[in-house]
């Protein structure tokens, strides 16, 4: 399993190319969006890969970001045509400090 890290100066065009070239192998069926863990997981919902952003989510700029990334990755998933798929649970209550 490999683990990528990011924080708040993460570049939405290359973490959407790191995430499409995964998405697109073969091995992998979902991609559950849960807040600052992105988790891929392959057909025997063994976890694949985690995308951890380390970020403050009370910062609009960077759910901005996360949001056009989240964008971005859903439309090519739904472009492939197979049985890839994704659970999004980007912002919630949870997921913002107090």
């Amino acid at each position: 399993m490999k683990i990528f890290d990011f924080d708040e100066d993460f570049d939405v065009d290359e973490v959407t190319d790191k995430i499409n070239e995964i998405m697109s192998a073969w091995s992998t069926q979902l991609l559950d969006i849960a807040g600052p863990n992105w988790i891929v997981y392959n057909y025997e919902m063994e976890v694949k890969c985690i995308f951890r952003f380390q970020v403050d989510f009370n910062d609009l700029y960077v759910r901005v970001k996360l949001e056009d990334l989240k964008l971005n990755v859903i439309h090519h998933i739904e472009s492939l045509k197979d049985e890839t798929t994704y659970r999004d649970n980007l912002i919630n209550a949870i997921f913002f400090e107090n």
